[in-house]
């Protein structure tokens, strides 16, 4: 953190008077979409700081008072989630209103990564991907009305189509056409289950927003950054898990159409992996159950079935392929260099692949 981006004395006196304990330390621990500080005190005691960075302002992501009230509703459930301790407005402090919050003990599994050493047994696979299923079930088992007041209501077609806008402007802005995107975007409009229940969802839930502990056993000990909480269909966000889990007969994409469009070796290796291996390699290990085993144990853990697999899981990958395109937008507005374009394809490919099924999208 330097001095140029804040002032680390002012700030330290400020945390010091209003958490009512001595701040002898911050360290930057993440600085991408939200800037992220461990503040170490004179008892011992840790606390984390929350600053938003990027897309804040985009449709999906709440303000951030939302999301601190989302995680005060959340104090008096079974989430294990972080404590909110401050929210600060003052834009004056840190250039950006922020929060703290409390520290939990784990790890998060970031995207394409393995799981911690610990945990690389089978019978640790399984427990990690049924302990997500349960963690999941548990915050679609939440009374909803309580989060009214801070959540909006978002139906799953509601979400294609505010996707679809944002779209038209991450052209508008870069020139990047995304014609087959657009046909996924189209096609999850017609095929759009006819009704759905109405839960609290969590709205980025995988593996790099969860806290993992335990020694040999693992368990979720977290579950982080709320800041895309909604009320909505908790089937969407099944979907979205279940994206990031690889089944032993998964085909393979051809690649070819991006290998010639994109010479980047090191971002055409990375997708090869991922086509490969999948968004999550660790689950396509032995030990982790498949999609299918997934979906049982969420269906037994909520009484809700688990119907329109393919429109679920299409909707996840054409949803987080329009957060990429969001990212790119962020990046060549700015002036930088984006090397988002392959993946964004990468995972529209995914999404046309997922919802054809054998049949022709545009037919």
């Amino acid at each position: 953190m330097s001095d140029s981006d804040i002032s680390t004395a002012a700030l330290t006196s400020f945390l010091t008077s209003e958490l009512g304990v001595t701040v002898t330390d911050i360290e930057v621990l993440a600085d991408g979409l939200n800037l992220v500080l461990e503040l170490s005190t004179e008892a011992d005691d840790s606390y984390i700081l929350r600053e938003p960075r990027k897309l804040r302002h985009t449709s999906y992501i709440n303000d951030l008072d939302r999301e601190y009230g989302v995680m005060e509703l959340l104090a008096n459930t079974p989430i294990p989630a972080p404590e909110p301790v401050l929210f600060c407005a003052d834009e004056s402090v840190l250039g950006e209103q922020f929060f703290v919050m409390t520290t939990l003990d784990g790890e998060v599994v970031h995207l394409g990564s393995e799981l911690p050493p610990q945990f690389r047994t089978e019978h640790a696979r399984e427990r990690v991907g049924k302990a997500l299923v349960e963690t999941l079930a548990d915050i679609h088992s939440l009374n909803s009305d309580r989060f009214a007041g801070v959540c909006e209501r978002h139906s799953p077609t509601g979400q294609v189509e505010r996707s679809l806008d944002r779209l038209d402007d991450v052209t508008s802005a870069t020139g990047l056409e995304l014609p087959r995107l657009r046909t996924v975007g189209d096609w999850l409009l017609e095929n759009a289950p006819p009704a759905y229940d109405t839960t609290l969802l969590h709205g980025d839930f995988r593996p790099g927003n969860v806290l993992f502990g335990g020694r040999e056993e693992p368990e979720v000990t977290g579950v982080l950054d709320w800041e895309t909480a909604l009320l909505g269909d908790p089937l969407t966000e099944l979907g979205y898990l279940l994206l990031r889990w690889r089944d032993k007969d998964d085909p393979q994409l051809d690649l070819s159409e991006l290998e010639a469009r994109y010479s980047d070796d090191d971002v055409l290796a990375d997708l090869r992996r991922r086509n490969e291996h999948g968004l999550a390699p660790f689950t396509g290990r032995p030990g982790s159950p498949s999609r299918k085993e997934l979906v049982v144990h969420y269906e037994r853990q909520t009484g809700r079935s688990f119907e329109h697999g393919r429109f679920y899981r299409t909707h996840a990958a054409f949803l987080l392929a329009t957060v990429w395109a969001d990212l790119h937008r962020h990046h060549r507005e700015r002036g930088a260099e984006s090397d988002w374009p392959p993946y964004i394809e990468y995972m529209s490919l995914l999404a046309e692949s997922i919802a054809s099924d054998g049949t022709n999208l545009k037919s």
